[in-house]
């Protein structure tokens, strides 16, 4: 999936004043979020009752020189942590130590025992904002360690600190924790806890600012690109829309905030297959581009531009869309540029589609050059991203070796980032599909088999992507006669597949059509039956004859009933009483790009 927009939005922020801002955030981004936080917040502390005490009097300091706290040792024993004056300067320590490079590890140290101080300080039945702060610190630098489950306790406890009915101050400090500690989780892929806590961040800063506050809009986008991670295209379009509204009453006319709004928005409408739409934000949005003189801003519009006209099968618009952008992009980022390189492989994949495989190779070529020998600056992520999109194209002109090798490439530069194991099950998941293609079932199933734990691990799993990934997974199994775990693996995706797709979309269709057929092998004549009778009276009464599966399915049913002995049931039981009577089918089925994954029955 293409980058949610070129330009980053900030974090979203409650902002109360301007001494007072939340701990850093990880800015969400499409497949990954790839910024670490920062280690100190910048926030500074409201007034609380040790904070007059933390400056020391003049007699301990009047003519001694005050020694250097980053060469002296603290060796402080668990009493004198009793001190009301020690949490402050504990914690200037742990900052200090942080902006001079001293390492981490000290930091963190001093943050520790600074918030065991505030705690053991703190008032009675008083939240102290002063401990609160002290746990975002010493969260943050555990992420800066990449030890992000020592984090997520300690944010749960910070959240648990402040009183958001005390006032501003709290408010703010309860809004930092809830976004931080989603931030983590969704470092850790865990995207569905991660969305419940910006949620509750929202919330939060809903009731101290109102609904209609410009910074609510900022969180508002955050929430949203989050909900586009996980393919929640209609809550992220609701989202989109509100900070779209939000930015009309409070920004000028065509303002680089309307901009960013619209491009998240054009995103979630091509998800959602509505290209005219989408080319309608992209044109809005690049006209404000334009009037604020961000012009390379203007070419990563165009490119969005392009993908949409590929969409819509205009190719000679989109051509001179992608040439708009790579002369932008050559001039101002160099011939070598990650950017010029992206628009090489859409230009592959433009070349492909309209029949020029020669000069869609040449592109591939050209944009791998640009890989291969990267620019100083280029993270590994966006290297990684790119031969993921040349993979793609390898995939489509039937050269799945060459697709193999450059995604085995895109791997090896994630696996040691954080935050990046759905990422990685997603690259798993295609190099599994082109295994089994290629008849090579044992490799698939390990492909398949690795990418499933990383998104059981994450909690990833209610989406539909897990559900065909799991039916592909049952596939294989099957080529390898493991007819029990296919079974097991078929009827899993069913109740994925029924719960976010319905029982009448395709993918659904195929895995009821794939779980009868197990059942056959198996002896389980009966329940093959049952399933292919409802699928088949599915097909003819709501979708239709004329698809070419339900020959196939009818014939497999009638041979099933002749072995049997039987005669078909024209009053089929429902599959909603058949699987699970508590099944809810509320949710619309959104376009999603299975085929570029092999994900086809």
């Amino acid at each position: 999936m293409p980058g949610l927009v070129s330009a980053k939005t900030p974090p979203p922020t409650l902002s109360l004043s301007s001494t007072e801002q939340p701990t850093s955030q990880i800015r969400p981004s499409t497949g990954s979020r790839l910024n670490s936080p920062s280690p100190a917040p910048k926030r500074t502390p409201s007034p609380s009752p040790s904070t007059s005490r933390a400056k020391p009097s003049p007699d301990r300091s009047s003519g001694k020189k005050k020694p250097d706290p980053q060469k002296t040792p603290l060796n402080l024993d668990e009493s004198s942590l009793d001190n009301p004056d020690l949490g402050p300067f504990l914690l200037k320590l742990a900052r200090d130590t942080i902006a001079s490079g001293d390492g981490p590890v000290k930091a963190l140290d001093y943050a520790i025992r600074a918030s065991k101080s505030f705690e053991r300080c703190a008032v009675e039945g008083e939240p102290s904002l002063d401990l609160a702060m002290s746990l975002h610190v010493v969260a943050a630098i555990y992420c800066s360690l990449g030890r992000f489950d020592e984090a997520i306790p300690v944010l749960e406890r910070a959240i648990q600190v402040p009183d958001v009915s005390k006032g501003a101050d709290h408010a703010l400090a309860a809004f930092s924790g809830f976004m931080q500690l989603g931030d983590t989780h969704s470092m850790l892929g865990q995207l569905d806890k991660s969305i419940e806590c910006y949620k509750d961040g929202l919330k939060i800063q809903i009731q101290t600012l109102g609904d209609s506050d410009p910074r609510v809009a900022e969180t508002c986008r955050y929430l949203a690109e989050a909900h586009v991670q996980t393919m929640q295209f209609e809550e992220a379009e609701r989202l989109c829309k509100q900070t779209l509204e939000i930015h009309r009453v409070h920004s000028a006319p065509a303002s680089l905030e309307e901009a960013a709004d619209r491009r998240l928005m054009a995103l979630i409408l091509e998800a959602k297959a509505d290209y005219e739409s989408a080319l309608e934000h992209l044109v809005l949005a690049s006209m404000a581009m334009i009037a604020n003189g961000q012009e390379t801003e203007v070419a990563a519009i165009d490119v969005s531009i392009g993908n949409i006209y590929q969409c819509l099968c205009r190719f000679d618009e989109a051509v001179f869309s992608y040439q708009k952008a790579l002369t932008v992009f050559k001039s101002s980022k160099g011939e070598n540029h990650p950017s010029v390189a992206s628009v090489f492989v859409r230009l592959a994949d433009l070349y492909y589609k309209t029949g020029k495989l020669r000069e869609s190779k040449s592109y591939c070529e050209n944009a791998l050059r640009i890989y291969n020998k990267p620019v100083p600056g280029t993270s590994q992520e966006e290297i990684a991203s790119g031969l993921s999109d040349i993979a793609a194209v390898y995939e489509s002109v039937n050269e799945p070796e060459e697709a193999l090798r450059l995604l085995e490439r895109a791997m090896k530069l994630l696996d040691d980032k954080a935050g990046q194991q759905n990422t990685i099950a997603g690259l798993e998941a295609r190099m599994g599909v082109m295994y089994y293609l290629i008849g090579r079932y044992g490799e698939a199933l390990v492909a398949f088999e690795s990418a499933v734990t990383k998104l059981r691990g994450s909690g990833e799993r209610k989406s539909a992507f897990f559900g065909v990934l799991l039916n592909q997974m049952g596939l294989a199994c099957v080529q390898l006669f493991k007819i029990d775990q296919a079974a097991e693996l078929f009827e899993e995706a069913r109740a994925v597949l029924e719960q976010e797709c319905g029982p009448c979309h395709q993918d659904t269709l195929g895995v009821y059509s794939n779980l009868a057929a197990t059942y056959d092998a198996m002896g389980r004549v009966d329940d093959s039956i049952e399933i292919l009778e409802y699928v088949v009276k599915l097909r003819e009464e709501k979708l239709g004859t004329a698809n070419p599966d339900f020959d196939d399915e009818k014939s497999r049913l009638a041979e099933l009933l002749k072995e049997a002995g039987k005669s078909r049931n024209r009053k089929a039981k429902s599959l909603e009483n058949l699987i699970d009577p508590n099944t809810k089918r509320t949710k619309k089925e959104s376009t999603k790009r299975w085929g570029g994954l092999g994900f086809r029955i």
